[in-house]
């Protein structure tokens, strides 16, 4: 199978960067498989899952808070707010934070923080169904 690089970046540090054979990214339009050689397309990110096959077959599965993709027949670029292999997720401080988002969420006074609540209870429960993806 063809290769194309990926490139993941956070405001952080550069998360992944290597050759794969395709992924799967959730946008905000549905999911979406990328090949090498895709046409360009570009696409905004919610909290979701990421599929990412490498060269050698191997499919490992990535929570991302949020970002960007952009595809080129070249490359394909992940600016993500956050992103963590699920392997590493602590789901214990996952599960508080989604607790702490629910209580948030409740004693919002203003709009801004009901949509600042119920981002932080996306991104906690993104990770907790990311973390299980691999078990």
């Amino acid at each position: 199978m063809t290769l194309f690089q990926l490139q993941i970046m956070t405001p952080e540090k550069v998360f992944f960067d290597g050759n794969v054979q395709r992924i799967i990214v959730r946008t905000t339009e549905g999911d979406i498989g990328v090949l090498a050689k895709h046409e360009k397309y570009v696409a905004c990110l919610p909290a979701g899952p990421l599929r990412v096959i490498t060269e050698d077959g191997t499919e490992t599965i990535a929570a991302l808070s949020g970002g960007i993709l952009k595809i080129s027949p070249e490359q394909t670029v992940i600016l993500a707010n956050a992103a963590e292999w699920a392997q590493d997720i602590d789901v214990d401080h996952a599960k508080r934070s989604e607790e702490d988002a629910r209580k948030r969420r409740e004693q919002s006074k203003t709009q801004h923080e009901l949509d600042r609540a119920e981002a932080k209870l996306q991104r906690a429960l993104n990770r907790l169904r990311v973390s299980s993806m691999t078990k």
